[in-house]
């Protein structure tokens, strides 16, 4: 794990002077980092869908065959990464309403950074559960909001009240193509993709 990952979960002020930092010498520094974390998620669904599953019944318990969990993880990893490189597009749009001036490849960097907690929380996917997927989605939530506001203001070399208005900005466009681009995937492989669910009966 880099030192600035383990630095988000515990010195993030000082976790975001360092990432800024590699992200001007190097472009695309957040590549590495968005690319294999992203994996985490859908990787550990296609493990908890064929090889755990989940009971809506008494007794019954559902899978995914190995063919649907596969469609759904790749449609997921594509989400993630498409999802994130979108944000950054926005975040460097709404930038020339403010004094930044970052570039694309920053903006993208940042929106990778920011939503850390929700790759990390991916391990969760490994037993799927309703109430544990909203206990551990709920606090990367949490979590990511606070990157963001702390963070925002620090990497593009704002103001603090200009940073934390900027920061509001990219909170509800963030939500929004979240939640628009999620629910496409969702439709997409429900309707179009079709899912095989294999049941399997105790006693």
């Amino acid at each position: 794990m880099s030192a600035p990952l383990v630095k988000l979960f515990t010195q993030p002020n000082f976790a975001w002077t360092d990432i800024r930092r590699e992200e001007e010498a190097h472009p695309r520094h957040y590549l590495a980092h968005l690319l294999l974390l992203a994996l985490i998620p859908p990787v550990c669904l296609f493990f908890g869908t064929t090889y755990v599953g989940w009971s809506l019944a008494a007794g019954e318990t559902v899978r995914l065959s190995t063919a649907s969990a596969l469609q759904l993880s790749i449609l997921l990893y594509v989400t993630i990464v498409a999802g994130v490189a979108v944000i950054g597009g926005f975040i460097r749009w709404m930038s020339r309403t403010f004094d930044a001036r970052p570039t694309l490849n920053q903006c993208i960097g940042f929106a990778a950074y920011t939503v850390t907690p929700f790759f990390v929380a991916g391990i969760a996917g490994l037993y799927p559960s309703r109430w544990l997927a909203i206990l551990v989605l709920g606090a990367a939530s949490v979590y990511s909001t606070f990157l963001l506001f702390v963070g925002l203001p620090t990497f593009m070399h704002e103001r603090r009240e200009q940073g934390l208005l900027y920061s509001a900005c990219v909170w509800g466009v963030g939500l929004l193509v979240m939640v628009t681009i999620l629910l496409s995937m969702i439709l997409l492989w429900f309707n179009v993709l079709s899912p095989e669910y294999l049941r399997t009966t105790v006693g």
